[in-house]
């Protein structure tokens, strides 16, 4: 069948496409330019991925086409992000991205040109099981994307295929360096893809206002000033500008009413533990909620280990989670994804 692969330039999505092509499909790179404002930015690596991604397809003996998404990122995903800043939240634009690009536009797209399939390097897996189809976590623990992919429908999942998502990274690797893929030894991408490796304070500062206010401590106490809501997250430690003798200073919430940034002293304060949550604008994979109350295990955040848990409460959009143990550093913002075992089945952003 035809398969589109989205190409982005690294070793994933090149073996990605490699793989899809020994199993005998018609396949076809598409690689998507989501960010135009500093192009010539040094922190920018469009040009190079692009030249990246076509030498991969050209070794794999593959199209490439170069598709432009910049007016829908901004629009869908960039507004998004700022509005949530603005609003003294920490959002997750990978799960925007996901849902609103690579698997919308990307998806729109590639079925113009004539596709059965999309196929992207993530680390997850899907599975059919009784006419639905379910979005397992990639075999490779330490890679596991399904967090970025739980906002994914059904009709978006029985479009997609993950060719590495029953690899290793060290199998991925080892795939493109014996088929001699030039990106081979290319080093993962990190961070957001709009601001690449800049600091990120620089970056939020050209588009959001600096409103400084007071720095209290758990007392109430004033102790020092902030620059803005907006360039804090909750758990952060460094660039708070508080020294002084003691544990390290944390982040431990944002009143947005006053202006005030609340830190305090030690990793594992209390005010930084949290054992329920609610969050909105739930989407579950197979296109309804798990009864309630159920038990599950979930993330509050990409990097962290699944914690057990129980959905106790399913209102429209709107959830409520309790965890057994204490949570450190709950972020508004930031997605809570619930799995059973290997499932992963969805979330909604944490308020």
């Amino acid at each position: 069948m035809k398969v589109v692969v989205g190409m982005s330039g690294g070793v994933d999505s090149a073996v990605a496409a490699l793989l899809a092509k020994r199993a005998g499909h018609d396949v076809v790179g598409l690689f998507m330019k989501n960010w135009e404002d500093d192009d010539s930015d040094e922190y920018c690596s469009t040009r190079e991925d692009l030249i990246d991604a076509a030498a991969a397809a050209d070794r794999i003996g593959i199209e490439l086409e170069a598709v432009n998404f910049s007016a829908e990122y901004k629009e869908r995903v960039f507004a998004e992000f700022l509005r949530e800043y603005a609003a003294g939240r920490t959002p997750n634009p990978d799960v925007l991205c996901n849902a609103e690009i690579k698997f919308r536009a990307f998806l729109d797209h590639a079925m113009r040109l004539g596709a059965a399939k999309i196929a992207t390097g993530h680390y997850a897996r899907v599975e059919q099981r009784d006419g639905a189809f379910r979005l397992l976590r990639g075999k490779d623990a330490s890679k596991d994307q399904s967090y970025f992919l739980h906002r994914l429908t059904q009709e978006q999942l029985s479009r997609v295929v993950f060719p590495v998502g029953d690899l290793n990274k060290s199998e991925v690797r080892r795939i493109a360096l014996e088929a001699g893929l030039p990106n081979h030894a290319k080093k993962d991408s990190t961070g957001i893809c709009f601001i690449g490796e800049r600091p990120f304070r620089e970056f939020l500062n050209r588009y959001l206002p600096r409103v400084p206010g007071p720095i209290v401590d758990d007392e109430g106490k004033r102790i020092g000033e902030h620059i803005g809501l907006a360039f804090y997250t909750i758990g952060q430690r460094k660039g708070i500008g508080i020294g002084g003798a003691g544990e390290p200073w944390y982040v431990a919430a944002k009143v947005l009413s006053s202006n005030t940034l609340v830190v305090v002293q030690g990793h594992d304060h209390p005010l930084l533990m949290k054992k329920t949550l609610t969050a909105s604008d739930a989407a579950w994979v197979a296109g309804e909620p798990p009864a309630a109350p159920s038990a599950h295990t979930a993330k509050t955040r990409y990097r962290q280990a699944d914690a057990p848990c129980t959905l106790s409460k399913v209102l429209e959009s709107e959830i409520r989670v309790d965890f057994g143990a204490p949570q450190w550093a709950v972020t508004p913002g930031q997605s809570v994804v619930l799995y059973d075992n290997e499932v992963c089945l969805g979330g909604g952003v944490i308020t």
